[in-house]
């Protein structure tokens, strides 16, 4: 009478392990690194119209005779008018600002066009570059747009300042600054940082008296 549970016991466990082994080997669809437990990539997806009617432009291309140093030196950004690796250590040879903001950032919306009409009125004798310190670029991009369209209807400089995209806010801890925005960190033209500013400004004579005090700049 014992012979039969033991039987039934040897044949489920050949059972089980042959399910296991079909398991096993049954194909699977989906990408070569599913099951590694890497989680997938997001992919950046940004209508490239988007781009266009924020108005912002094209990032400055690198030093070609000052190599990148300082503490934003290695910093990898991408420029906001077409996605491309850009990084502001790598604008050594001319003092540099650099206006931190994000899309949510009231005291910003106001500080943008001051700082357009500080670059109109500074030339070459000091790059101004925008740099935006949210992971949502999208909202960025629109929020851009929407400044320029009401800058149009006033009468006033549309916003057309390069830009750069920060989604870890890596310029911001670069400069020991704190957390608030909007942020104005200033960079002499070898790549180190003169000053921070973390306030915003009145006006455009407000910007250009703090960028000559820190960077020996006049506008």
């Amino acid at each position: 009478m014992n012979r039969i549970p033991v039987f039934w016991k040897w044949a489920l466990t050949v059972v089980v392990v042959a399910l296991a082994a079909a398991v096993a080997l049954w194909p699977r669809g989906g990408s070569e690194t599913a099951g590694t437990g890497a989680p997938p990539q997001p992919t950046r997806q940004i209508d490239p119209a988007l781009r266009q009617q924020s108005g912002v432009a094209d990032c400055p291309a690198e030093s070609p005779t000052a190599p990148a140093a300082g503490p934003l030196a290695g910093l990898v950004l991408s420029c906001l008018a077409d996605g491309a690796p850009a990084g502001p250590g790598d604008l050594t040879g001319r003092p540099l600002v650099l206006n931190l903001w994000a899309y949510w950032c009231e005291p910003c919306r106001t500080e943008l066009p001051l700082f357009q009409e500080y670059a109109d009125r500074a030339g070459d004798a000091v790059r101004v570059v925008t740099v935006h310190s949210d992971p949502d670029e999208a909202k960025a991009l629109s929020l851009l747009a929407a400044l320029n369209e009401d800058l149009r209807a006033r009468g006033r400089p549309e916003l057309r300042l390069p830009g750069m995209q920060d989604p870890d806010a890596s310029v911001r801890a670069a400069a020991n600054a704190p957390t608030a925005l909007p942020i104005t960190v200033l960079v002499r033209p070898d790549g180190s940082i003169a000053d921070y500013v973390a306030r915003p400004f009145r006006d455009v004579t407000d910007i250009a008296g703090t960028v000559s005090g820190a960077l020996g700049v006049s506008a």
